[in-house]
């Protein structure tokens, strides 16, 4: 359920924004939701499930790759 709030920006950056496209309601929806912490087990689940679905292909990509190759950083090691 969406809620009307009143905030404030300056007035340089509201126009920026409008004449960008910028929707502000979906942009502060989201950068809140990155601030704000997971309350529970399962909105921290759900958020990484989304992350791996979202970046599926590059960490599938990566993983294959270390696998053939190993770590770039497998030869710098002192330990």
């Amino acid at each position: 359920m969406n809620e009307r709030v009143t905030i404030e920006l300056d007035s340089e950056t509201l126009a920026r924004a409008r004449a960008a496209g910028v929707d502000l309601s979906d942009t502060l929806t989201q950068a809140l939701r990155r601030v704000l912490p997971l309350a529970t087990d399962e909105e921290r689940k759900r958020a990484a499930d989304q992350f791996y679905r979202d970046n599926r292909e590059a960490i599938d990509y990566s993983n294959e790759y270390i696998e053939k190759h190993g770590l770039w950083s497998d030869g710098l090691r002192m330990f």
